[in-house]
This record gives C-alpha cells, structure tokens and sequence, in this order.
C-alpha cells in the first residue's frame, strides 16, 4: 500500500511565507544555541557503540526534541509579523486575531493552513461568485448526447450513437482490453456517512442485505474479482478526504485489505478550500487557531492523483508504470456498481472516446441527478440545481424528455486525457455552493452557528472534463442493476439504507432467477462478488432448478 497526501500530511515550509526578516534578538541566540546543541547531537550519535541501542533511542529523543523547539521559537518569536504582512495584501489579517492565545502547536497548525491557500485565487473567485456557470448558459440549447444502451435496459426509447455498437461487439473489446491488464480502478471515498447518523467514513457503513458487509469489504471484493477474472493485479486507487484519510487507512490495514494486495493499493488524499464569509470574502476560522476548511470537490481527483507521494511517485505515475490506459472511477456509496464493466468498457474503447459515462434516463424533470447534454458537438453536465423547471420538462415529438440523460457518477476515463488536463490548471472550474458553515466571531471569539447560509465554498466537479474530452459519449444502463446510493437517513422513502438493501437483494435474485433457480418471493438474498460478480458466472455455479426459500448469502467458503 501506498499513503499520498494533498495536504494535511505535509510538514511545514516555511520557504512558502514571504518576506521573512530574522532579526538579531535574545530569541535568535535561543534558535542559534539550539542548532548548536543539534549539531553536538548529530556529531556524538555516531560514537555511541551499537550495542548501547538504550543509548542511541536516547540521543535519537533528543535530537528530535531539539528540532521540535527550534521549530517552535520560530513560529512563536518570529512568523506572526510577516504572515500577517502577507494577509493584509488580502484582507484576511484577521486570521491572526488570536494569535497571541494559542499555544505553539496551534500557531504551527494554523501557519501551515495560511501557507497553503491561494489568496489571489480566493479573490478572483469571490468576485465571480456570481457569474452564471457556463452550462446553465448553455440549457436552452441543449441536445441529445450521443448514447449506447446497456444489454440489460428494457426501455425502447432510442439512444443516438456515435458509432453503431452491438451489446456484443463492447462486451468483446471489453473483454479484450481487461485481458491485457490495461484497465485500473479509482474509488471516491472522501465522504463521511453524517446523514446516516454514522460519524466514519461511508465505506465502513454495514450495507449487505444478509452479510452485514460494508460497502468498502463489497467494493474491494469487487476488484479482487476482476483481477481473478481477467488474471492480472488490478491497481485500486482510493481518494479520501482529511475527515477521513487516516481512518480509513485504519481501518484497511485492521481488515488486510479485504485480500487484496497491498502493494495494488494506493490511498491519496484530495485537497481542501478554505470557506469565507458570504457578505465580505472574508476567510472564516472554525476555531481560534484553525480555519474553516472543506473538501475541494469529487474534481480534486484530478490534482490530487499527479501530486507526488512516496519516492516522488504520484499515483498516475503508478498507472502508467503499470501499463494502464483506462481508469473505472466511481463513488463509495452506490453497491450496485459493476466495477471495470467489460460491456462498458467495450463501447468507450470501440467509440474512440476520452471520457465515458454511465446515465440513467430521468424518470421525471426535476430528478435530483446531473443532466449530461450535448451543445455544440462537445458534451456538458447541468446541475439539477440549475435547470429551470420549464426547461427540464421539455419533451421530444415522441414525449420522452428532452433532458434525459441522468448522471450516476461512474466513468471512464483515459489516462492519456488526465494527463494532458492536469497540466492546465483552469481545466475544472469552481463551482460556488453557498453553506451554513459555524465560525469564530472575530468580536467576541464565540462560536457562531447560522441559521440561514452565510458562507460561500468552493468545489471542482471531475464531470466538468467532458467538454474537454474527445468523442465523448454516454452508456445508458438500468437503475436497477447499476445505481443505488445510499446517501439519507434511516427509514427514508428513497436511498436509505433499507431501501438499498432491498435494491441488492432485488438484483441478486434476479440474477438466480436468470440462472435458472427458482427463488421464493420476499427472501433475502445476497451473493459475495468472490462467489460471483455477474449473472453470467452466477449460471455457472449454481443448478438449474435450485430452490432458494429462506434468507441466503452465497460466498466461496
């Protein structure tokens, strides 16, 4: 396994600050008196013999002590006034205000949180915040994006293909393409299951409808089963959030990666946006010595994937020194998921596509999904949020919708094409999403929670590269075997936890039923991805004519 970080793993760079102005003070002979003791240390440690290893531990404490307080002098003696030089050319100074109560540690932490934000940007987007995306702009305009349907959708409404594809023409290249070992995975598991009542990250909810599996152990299993399929060491990249890097890392390790190998294993963390005020631009603290933070968007994969990790090596780097060309991305959330589909697979690579997407057709206006469209030959993603209700309810002359195509957040992408983006950096534009996000009062240094959005933060959306990609297309697949999220509350009408586990079973008997057995109505029914991951291998294990009468998990034993 290999760890990446955005940034909260990053030590400090005090290089990053500008115009530092060291001054001969008592306080400089404390930091010049410490490097010399440093130095003394550094010297000794090699004449201590080896076997007095009590004695080296010893010397090693103490080194790291002395570097530790060094550390601490300069950021309590000397960095308050040139940070707060460079905040005012922003106007956060504010930033600072309490300063003067945090102990050294805090000063250290909110110092690295300074050093990382791009306050020029922050002002550029602040002005902007009002600006109509592009894609709304681009509604009235919008057409059909050219679409293949999946083997297993039943509705007739006709899709408009790029290139004429046969269900079994893709499954083949598909096949073929996996076979070469040139397709690895991408898994966004940045969220935190908050409104299942379930303060971790998502991935370690409990989601299997009779095994109590959580949707990491199924997602792993998944993977370990197209590796086994198609004979090759699958890379599985997972792309965390700081709320839930190192817990997930955690909890990987204590499960041993659910059998899958370590060294396929990369887990990266995205980056972060500071959030400010919604009235001045201002930049706001969650608490006196630490500023108000959040995800920069499921489109940080993009930045976060080419940012060096251990040995220098980004996980791109990885993919390609591994011969991979085609990247499954997909979210933590959805069960349902048919990771490194081959079908799918087989109409991106036989269409000449960069970037591939998986929809559903929109059941009616307002479905709360991105609606993919195409305007001016290059395809777009119009937020829910954005689409007016007299334009979502447009209809064709046969009186389907107009705007169909509902995006379910499972692509692929080339790795060619993230490559050639990630060097530009206006690639993905911000979104604004306008929050209430709880803050310090400067004032009074009191936590404020809002009643009413006060605060603007900023997100990047990786669906944003379709404009970009050449010959993009979209897969249309049924609801019912490809997408279910769990994403409410206990006991909601729609992508609960209940209503889920009721999807999984629904799919999988389905696919015993398809098999040829005969299964009771109203049975629980869940089959492990290592027992079988699609109904066609599912015919091959199980008798044509089994009865399935009583609650069932199927797993290799």
């Amino acid at each position: 396994m290999r760890l990446y970080s955005t940034a909260s793993d990053r030590g400090f760079d005090r290089n990053r600050f500008i115009g530092y102005r060291w001054q001969i003070t008592a306080e400089t002979a404390a930091i010049r008196q410490t490097d010399f003791l440093l130095q003394k240390i550094v010297t000794l440690v090699p004449l201590v013999p080896q076997k007095l290893s009590k004695c080296n531990l010893i010397n090693k404490n103490l080194r790291d002590l002395l570097l530790f307080f060094r550390t601490s002098l300069q950021i309590f003696y000397f960095m308050k006034s040139d940070i707060l030089e460079n905040l005012r050319c922003y106007g956060q100074e504010h930033l600072l205000t309490f300063w003067d109560l945090l102990s050294v540690i805090e000063r250290r932490r909110l110092s690295e949180q300074i050093a990382l934000i791009d306050f020029s940007l922050l002002v550029n987007l602040y002005a902007n915040r009002d600006v109509p995306a592009e894609s709304l702009m681009l509604a009235g305009r919008a057409g059909d994006p050219p679409a293949y349907k999946f083997s297993t959708v039943t509705d007739l409404t006709p899709c408009k293909p790029r290139i004429p594809v046969s269900s079994q023409e893709a499954l083949s290249a598909g096949q073929d393409v996996l076979r070469q070992g040139k397709v690895g995975v991408i898994l966004v598991a940045g969220g935190q299951g908050t409104r299942l009542g379930f303060p971790h990250p998502k991935g370690m909810y409990s989601i299997g409808a009779v095994s109590g599996a959580t949707l990491f152990q199924i997602h792993f299993e998944k993977v370990i089963a197209v590796a086994r399929r198609y004979g090759y060491q699958v890379p599985f990249a997972i792309m965390t959030s700081p709320a839930t890097h190192q817990e997930t890392i955690d909890f990987l390790e204590q499960k041993n990666y659910f059998g899958l190998r370590r060294e396929d294993v990369f887990i990266f963390c995205q980056g972060t946006m500071p959030a400010v005020s919604l009235d001045s631009g201002k930049v706001l603290l969650e608490s006196k010595g630490g500023i108000a933070l959040s995800p920069d968007g499921h489109g940080g994969m993009l930045a976060a994937i080419t940012k060096s990790g251990v040995g220098g090596i980004s996980v791109l780097d990885n993919f390609r020194r591994r011969g991979i060309e085609y990247l499954f991305y997909y979210q933590v959330d959805n069960p349902l998921v048919q990771v490194c589909s081959p079908e799918f697979l087989g109409y991106h690579f036989l269409s000449g596509s960069e970037l591939t997407s998986q929809v559903i057709r929109k059941r009616f206006p307002m479905m709360k999904v991105g609606n993919i469209v195409e305007v001016d030959g290059r395809l777009y993603v119009i937020e829910y949020s954005d689409l007016t209700e007299d334009v979502a309810s447009q209809v064709k002359p046969d009186g389907s919708l107009k705007i169909w195509a509902g995006n379910i957040a499972a692509h692929i992408f080339n790795v060619s094409l993230l490559e050639r983006t990630a060097k530009i950096a206006t690639s993905l534009p911000f979104h604004v999403a306008r929050k209430k996000v709880p803050f310090i009062d400067i004032a009074t240094g009191n936590l404020i929670k809002p009643d009413k959005e006060n605060a603007i933060k900023f997100e990047r959306f990786i669906f944003d590269l379709l404009p970009l990609a050449k010959n993009a297309v979209v897969v249309e697949v049924d609801q019912e075997n490809h997408y279910a999220p769990v994403k409410n509350a206990p006991g909601s009408q729609a992508n609960s936890p209940e209503t889920v586990k009721q999807n999984i079973t629904n799919m999988h008997a389905e696919w015993l039923r398809k098999a040829g057995a005969v299964v009771d109505k109203n049975v629980q029914i869940e089959i492990s991805p290592l027992f079988a991951d699609s109904p066609e291998e599912l015919k091959q294990k199980i008798k044509e004519g089994a009865v399935f009468n009583k609650t069932t998990y199927l797993k290799n034993t």
